[in-house]
């Protein structure tokens, strides 16, 4: 038997191949230089032309896990502080997630900010500095979607019932990455519950659209980091055993009749090589410098965690990221104020407050925001009418998300609720609309933005959804 050397030996080790193969493979029969274009940027992932002019290159959503309370925050209403304990006035919804009973004054003051004058509640005076920024939206309707798993899918999807791709591997789908070497969506700690992956999932999209998670909602994410960044020492190696699993992987996938599946696979392995050259840089923070890390909120409690991920964030938008979303999740935070609501909400909101004013500084000051969409929301408000003696309900009837450049007007509030925050009452908007005018501000055309799937053409809006222009710049 003739025996291998190291090279020829390891690369057998590590792919599981015959001698005979991997000696045709280094003699040049498999053409490894081929196998490794077909596995890199002539791919599904590469950047695409929008259906027309572009307001927003990229987007990064903010996700307050749980359900922030509208009526504490950036929907005021003197008329709770005026009836406080009294009984609504109005119906109630005919299904609520649990019982409510009188009417519940906010226990935080609301200011005016910036030369727009738009109010903001005490909860968040570091976001109400960059209120010219900010186009709140106080008319958001969440259908029928009182728990929180379906509310999420619903935010996410565009369905809290049906396994559905979402929101960023759409945008991916449409409009492909600005960066071979970066995965074109990432999410940062995720919740694993309440829909999990199906949250930044791609479902019969080809999988190559799903979301790249780092970290969880149970891990701090200072801990958390991607396993096998560092290539190896000997990379001509490295790209030899690359080359050999690609072209067997290929020879498979030609054998199986195309799967996407096996596609997306294939390409994986060619997107962590390549992110083993950018994305170390690209993710350690620690290069910052010390008035950055500062502004932001990093090293210091208790808004480290959050701060760290707003300025990944920052940085993987700047690195040609598409789509970045920023999760405050369960289990290690959570809106959820079923009781004790003035506790719950400052306390999650001292830990998101100054990272989040920051990112939207530092974007600016970069000469990013005007191209990038950056978004606040939840999966659905909270009751205004108290849970117990201090808390609030889940409320999907009307409640408030906001967004920041990527050509919104900034300085505005769209939309009205009733005098006591519970029923939209003046321009609501629905998923499907809050949907519709994202991809709309990325030049995408939700109508247009189909893929066909079960015999079906699907969408993100389904078959509804309008374009919110009143809220464009």
């Amino acid at each position: 038997m003739v025996p291998l050397s190291r090279r020829e030996w390891l690369l057998q080790s590590a792919c599981g191949f015959g001698h005979t193969a991997l000696l045709g493979l280094l003699a040049g029969e498999q053409m490894p230089g081929e196998a490794r274009a077909a596995g890199a940027t002539g791919s599904a992932l590469a950047a695409k032309a929008p259906h027309c002019p572009a307001r927003a290159k990229r987007v990064v959503f903010l996700f307050m896990h749980g359900g922030i309370s509208h009526v504490d925050s950036f929907d005021p209403k003197p008329k709770l502080a005026a009836l406080n304990g009294q009984p609504l006035p109005l119906p109630k919804p005919k299904f609520e997630f649990a019982p409510t009973g009188n009417l519940l004054a906010s226990p935080w003051e609301f200011r005016r900010y910036g030369q727009s004058g738009l109010e903001i509640s005490d909860l968040f005076p570091l976001i109400g500095s960059r209120a010219d920024d900010l186009c709140v939206i106080r008319s958001m309707h969440g259908g029928d979607q009182v728990s929180h798993g379906p509310a999420l899918l619903a935010m996410n999807t565009g369905s809290g019932v049906f396994a559905r791709p979402s929101l960023g591997a759409w945008t991916l789908y449409g409009l492909g990455s600005e960066n071979d070497n970066l995965p074109g969506f990432i999410s940062l700690s995720p919740s694993l519950y309440h829909g999990g992956t199906q949250n930044y999932g791609a479902a019969f999209l080809p999988a190559s659209f799903q979301g790249t998670r780092i970290g969880d909602g149970s891990t701090d994410f200072k801990s958390t980091r991607l396993s096998n960044l560092v290539s190896a020492e000997d990379q001509a190696l490295e790209r030899l055993q690359l080359d050999l699993l690609a072209a067997r992987n290929r020879r498979h996938a030609g054998l199986a009749g195309g799967d996407p599946r096996l596609e997306a696979r294939i390409e994986s392995f060619e997107m962590a090589w390549r992110m083993q050259a950018e994305a170390p840089g690209v993710f350690e923070i620690e290069r910052e410098t010390a008035a950055t890390l500062a502004c932001y909120g990093v090293g210091t409690e208790p808004t480290d965690e959050y701060a760290r991920q707003c300025l990944l964030a920052r940085r993987c938008l700047e690195a040609g990221v598409r789509f970045v979303q920023v999760n405050f999740s369960y289990p290690r935070n959570y809106w959820d104020a079923h009781g004790d609501l003035r506790n719950n909400h400052t306390t999650n909101a001292k830990k998101v407050d100054q990272p989040i004013a920051a990112l939207l500084a530092d974007l600016k000051a970069r000469g990013l925001l005007d191209d990038t969409l950056v978004i606040f929301g939840t999966e659905f408000g909270r009751t205004p009418a108290a849970q117990g003696p201090d808390g609030r309900d889940h409320h999907p009837h009307a409640f408030s998300v906001w967004m920041a450049g990527g050509g919104v007007k900034g300085g505005m509030a769209h939309g009205l609720t009733d005098e006591f925050g519970y029923y939209v009452a003046e321009g609501k908007v629905t998923m499907p609309d809050f949907h519709a005018t994202i991809l709309a501000l990325l030049g995408l055309d939700h109508e247009r933005l189909t893929f066909r799937h079960a015999g079906r053409d699907h969408r993100l809006t389904d078959v509804s959804g309008r374009v919110v222009r009143e809220i464009l710049a």
